[in-house]
Parts: C-alpha cells; sequence; structure tokens
C-alpha cells in the first residue's frame, strides 16, 4: 500500500509560479512511476505529466509542456511538480499518483492516489 501526500498548493497570481510536492510512506516509492493530474470543477480528471521511478524519463501534456517540470527525490520519497508562467485555466485541484508502469496518461491507469491540493491563478 502506497499512501501519497500532496502539499504546496495555493493562490498566485497569472504569471507566476508554485512548486507542489509529493511525498510517499512507502520505502518501495523508488519502484513506482508518479503521475501528476489535475481536475477543474465540472471536469474530468486529466493528465498533466509523470515520471519514471528512475527519474530518467519525464512525460508532459501539451498544455503545460514548458512551462511545468517534474522530478523526483527518492531519497526523500518525494515527486516535485515544479510551475512556472501559471495561467487561470490552470486552475484545479492538483493529484499525485502512483502506478508499476510507466508511460501512461489515463487516470485509471494509476492505483494510488493524494488527496490533492488546490492550486488558484488570479488573472
Amino acid at each position: 500500500q502506497v499512501q501519497l501526500v500532496e502539499s504546496g498548493g495555493g493562490l498566485v497570481q497569472a504569471g507566476g509560479s508554485l512548486r507542489l510536492s509529493c511525498v510517499a510512506s512507502t520505502r518501495t516509492f523508488s519502484r513506482y512511476s508518479v503521475g501528476w493530474f489535475r481536475q477543474a470543477p465540472g471536469k474530468e480528471r486529466g493528465f498533466v505529466g509523470s515520471i519514471a521511478w528512475s527519474g530518467d524519463s519525464t512525460d508532459y501534456a501539451d498544455s503545460v509542456k514548458g512551462r511545468f517540470t517534474i522530478s523526483r527525490d527518492n531519497a526523500k520519497n518525494t515527486v516535485y511538480l515544479q510551475m512556472d508562467s501559471l495561467k487561470p485555466e490552470d486552475t484545479a485541484v492538483y493529484f499525485c499518483a502512483a502506478t508499476s508502469g510507466y508511460g501512461r496518461r489515463w487516470f485509471r491507469d494509476y492505483s494510488y492516489w493524494g488527496q490533492g491540493t488546490q492550486v488558484t491563478v488570479s488573472s
């Protein structure tokens, strides 16, 4: 069982930055790929990006490519989502999730989820 806890959300003006953290409880965290997803009110949970267990490979949705960066520190059981040049349309609840595979963009492919953290970007 993997428990994930996100933090770092908040209110920021358009053009600003935030860094989200996702901390895992399991000592086997380095075996999992981690994805970030977001969900705005009335919308389906959508893929933001993912990082492989080793940290060597990342994948991003087109809407965030070049603005968001995912990294991980397996020694700290933590994955980060650095969000720069934020836009009002980035406003959503952000979730991290873990899976045993890599390259997966559909939220149902992920087995373990955090509770989410709210990101609000004002114009």
